[in-house]
């Protein structure tokens, strides 16, 4: 069986794809559909804490930036469900993780553009359009589409150090909360790496211990527990303005900067670090007999080893070169994200053009560049860091990138996108 031609086919219903479909819904002569393997969608389950704040504005949401008066907004979300007066008087900007998971389940439940327990197997290009094998319920079909949007998002990364260890003692932070149960009944657990979910991590296991639970030990090999940087005027660095900069200069400034600015979009919120603070002074504080609870920066893991009786680390400190050992029951890794491999896309990658680290090169209309033989648009969300600089996983340069992505493919300007994002200027005067 073969569908009806789209003119975009998006793999992966994410955040961003999600805000893709959103912002198509409106558009007439661009027919979109939205294939996710999984049963439905889900954001972060296993980190979803009952506090965690969202470290973005609410107007990050999948179409204010772009169309603010759009039925799909946070805005209008909050009116939907009666609780607009409430989010008013609340007086705070960023919502919870919590709520903006609810926010983004509510948007997929009026978009008939997505297609869930879609298997995108294999992916190729005849002639004019793409050609998508797709899984489902035990058959499979042939989806065929001019263009095509990749958002298949990241999965979790584990150093080799740790990839060893047994499954019953060890796991990602992605799966935190699956698996919390387990960890407090463990003697002492260690958390390795210190970006917002290690700290999320690490402040669930002291709040735990400070009320008898289990030993923690939190170790970075960073030089100190970093703050994100959300000041004013870095924030600036997430616009359109600097993307355009940015994606202008040569890929040696482009690696150099995206290497130095991690603390961009891996730092670790303000409020977490304080909230942090407060639970270990009030432990101090307390006369109850609790286990022990360490924090150790500056130390990278070299090696792990699985005994009878625990885990043993071999940690090296990073300023005297001094390596140790360090005795733990269970180890969660806070060691963040890699984009996913895409094996259904091998038979067109070889017409896929990589710059000199071997990555895709990436357009500032967010197309990847090929060989002329692909007459049809390959995009690519959330997986340009390297081409477009740290603003590529932030949620609010989602609606600009998908609007962007849509007028390319429309051809003409659908979205008035913004012309001046930004006070600061990044390229020389004039």
């Amino acid at each position: 069986m073969t569908t009806v031609p789209y003119d975009v086919i998006a793999i992966g219903c994410g955040p961003f794809n999600l805000g893709l479909a959103a912002l198509a819904d409106g558009v007439d002569d661009v027919k979109l559909a939205v294939l996710d393997s999984r049963p439905e969608f889900t954001w972060h389950r296993g980190l979803m804490f009952e506090d965690a704040m969202l470290q973005v504005s609410f107007l990050a949401d999948l179409v204010s930036l772009v169309e603010p008066a759009h039925p799909l907004s946070f805005l209008s979300y909050l009116r939907d469900n009666d609780r607009l007066y409430q989010f008013y008087v609340r007086e705070r900007f960023h919502p919870t993780r919590r709520e903006y998971e609810a926010y983004l389940r509510w948007c997929a439940a009026q978009l008939d553009s997505l297609h869930f327990g879609h298997h995108v197997a294999e992916v190729a290009f005849d002639g004019d359009v793409f050609a998508l094998t797709v899984e489902r319920a035990g058959s499979v079909e042939v989806f065929t589409t001019r263009h095509l949007v990749l958002g298949v998002g990241t999965e979790p990364a584990v150093p080799a150090a740790l990839a060893g260890l047994p499954a019953e003692r060890f796991l990602h932070s992605a799966d935190y909360l699956y698996r919390r149960d387990d960890l407090l009944r463990a003697g002492r657990v260690t958390v390795v790496g210190s970006g917002q979910s290690g700290a999320e991590c690490a402040l669930d296991l002291l709040r735990a211990n400070a009320a008898g639970g289990p030993g923690v030990s939190w170790l970075t090999r960073t030089p100190s527990y970093t703050p994100l940087d959300y000041s004013k005027l870095v924030l600036e660095m997430t616009t359109p303005s600097y993307v355009d900069y940015f994606h202008a200069l040569e890929e040696p400034a482009r690696d150099r900067l995206v290497k130095d600015q991690w603390r961009h979009y891996k730092g670790i919120s303000s409020d977490t670090l304080e909230e942090i603070h407060e639970v270990l002074y009030q432990r101090d504080l307390s006369t109850a007999a609790v286990a022990p609870v360490e924090l150790q920066v500056g130390v990278a893991v070299e090696a792990a080893v699985a005994h009878a009786d625990g885990i043993e680390l071999t940690l090296r400190h990073t300023d005297s070169e001094r390596t140790f050992q360090h005795v733990t029951d269970a180890v969660v890794a806070a060691t963040g994200y890699r984009n996913r491999p895409l094996p259904f896309l091998s038979a067109v990658e070889p017409l896929v053009h990589k710059d000199e680290a071997d990555r895709w090169v990436v357009n500032r209309d967010h197309s990847v560049s090929t060989d002329d033989p692909l007459t049809g648009r390959l995009f690519v969300s959330n997986a340009d860091l390297h081409s477009h600089g740290v603003a590529a996983p932030d949620l609010g340069i989602g609606a600009i990138r998908n609007a962007t992505i849509l007028n390319s493919v429309a051809g003409r300007e659908v979205f008035r996108l913004p012309k001046s994002t930004a006070f600061t200027s990044f390229s020389i005067p004039g």
